[in-house]
């Protein structure tokens, strides 16, 4: 029975990705391809706008100390996931109409894409931090490596399955099929979030509502949570190295989230649907790594940082041959560089999201993961920005042609990956555990001095 509950509970855990992974699949390989190559919207905007929730990230710092200190009716992760998940799912119904708008150029539409894509920004960073810091506290330490690769594994289907409902609705641009697309956004996003919730946070005790209260309040203080933030940041080097890691990976990874579909239209002329497939061939990629991994690591443990340091080495080989496509437009090498990014991809997944899980100090969950996803956000929202940037300097101006402009950005990529992986090298769990507690300790013992 105990091997039963644990599964029931990672698979309801994995459920919390499905929507998460159905909204960034359409706004990185759907919104981006219509509103760049199909409407013709400045490519440095689009991906700007794709990237702007991830610059909000370091509102998770904020969310999750408040979800520490402060639960709302008994529960401290649950509500904040349900209410972002509803607010964040129900403004893409706003997005098909948008579109047309910013292929237009309009100016208001502008103004108005940037303040919806805020609004989701600061959704999203409640419900990460919330679902990471939830991850973190309702598994045990030998469940936590099933745990993580079965939400990443869920959210790949998730974006898998939402490239091919994708493609079957809209094999080519219709903006009445783009609305119809976009409505099912809050069904199966709400569903999906219920459905992963029901049972499974322990709600807490009076008693324990009053053990929390009497803490220390860190986020009384003139900057609370991000003042913390900071001072672990600044004192803590293995913090901070952590933190480093995080961003260049992230970046190493999806800087090309938002330019491979253009890519593809651009460099060899495939419609939609065919593009669509490029994420169906590289998240499938994705999921067998992980799925073979964890089978693996099930009967014989792999150190993580071992495996976030080959899937970084295979990533950045997987950038440099698409990289090697673009230039020598071989249609024939594309295929293999997106199946070795992908495999290479879940293979750094299930060690770095390991390893994030793992930096962390009990009692104060939230803080450091909080932390991390900021982390995550800042690297993702730098990516899709730098990604557009990058295009309209180099072949939108036409610096280069498009081929070699494009090889150009995928090879910047894979050298944001080579030096993720040099920074691993001087990441200690042990350490950041010995200083991290030392720092929280000193942290809350002057915030409540002063």
């Amino acid at each position: 029975m105990g091997i039963v509950r644990s599964t029931w509970k990672i698979f309801r855990l994995g459920l919390l990705g499905t929507g998460a992974g159905w909204m960034f699949a359409l706004l990185t390989f759907n919104f981006n391809r219509v509103t760049d190559s199909d409407l013709g919207a400045a490519a440095i905007l689009i991906t700007t706008l794709i990237g702007l929730h991830h610059f909000l990230s370091p509102f998770q710092v904020f969310w999750g100390r408040l979800a520490d200190r402060y639960p709302l009716w008994g529960y401290r992760r649950s509500p904040h996931i349900l209410l972002s998940a509803i607010g964040g799912s129900i403004l893409f119904v706003l997005l098909p109409g948008l579109a047309i708008e910013l292929g237009q150029h309009n100016p208001l539409a502008i103004g108005l894409a940037f303040i919806i894509f805020s609004t989701f920004g600061i959704l999203m960073s409640a419900n990460g931090g919330a679902s990471n810091a939830l991850v973190a506290e309702v598994t045990t330490e030998r469940e936590r490596d099933a745990a993580v690769a079965v939400f990443r594994i869920m959210m790949i289907v998730s974006i898998i399955l939402t490239a091919g409902v994708s493609k079957m609705l809209m094999p080519t641009y219709d903006p009445q099929q783009m609305q119809y697309l976009y409505n099912l956004t809050p069904l199966i996003v709400i569903t999906a979030t219920v459905l992963g919730l029901i049972g499974l946070e322990k709600r807490l005790s009076p008693h324990e509502h009053r053990v929390l209260m009497a803490q220390p309040r860190v986020e009384s203080s003139d900057t609370g949570a991000f003042q913390l933030a900071w001072q672990l940041l600044s004192t803590n080097r293995q913090v901070r190295w952590f933190f480093v890691f995080v961003l260049l990976s992230i970046m190493g990874i999806f800087l090309q989230d938002a330019i491979l579909e253009p890519f593809g239209a651009e460099v060899f002329g495939l419609i939609q649907a065919e593009t669509a497939t490029f994420t169906q061939i590289w998240g499938g990629s994705v999921l067998l790594s992980m799925i073979i991994l964890v089978t693996i690591t099930r009967f014989r443990p792999i150190p993580k940082k071992a495996l976030a340091t080959v899937g970084g080495v295979g990533t950045a080989l997987g950038l440099l041959l698409i990289a090697l496509t673009s230039m020598t437009k071989q249609q024939a090498l594309l295929e293999p560089g997106l199946i070795v990014l992908g495999i290479s991809t879940g293979v750094f997944n299930i060690g770095a999201v390991t390893m994030m899980m793992e930096m962390t100090i009990d009692g104060h969950t939230g803080i450091y993961m909080g932390l991390w996803g900021m982390a995550n956000g800042l690297g993702n929202g730098l990516a899709n920005a730098l990604s557009g940037t990058l295009k309209t300097a180099f072949i939108e101006t036409g610096l280069f042609q498009v081929g070699p402009g494009y090889g150009l950005i995928f090879g910047i990529e894979a050298l944001m990956m080579l030096l993720a992986v040099m920074v691993l090298r001087h990441i200690s769990v042990q350490e950041f555990r010995s200083l991290s507690q030392a720092e929280i300790t000193t942290a809350m013992v002057f915030d409540t001095a002063t």
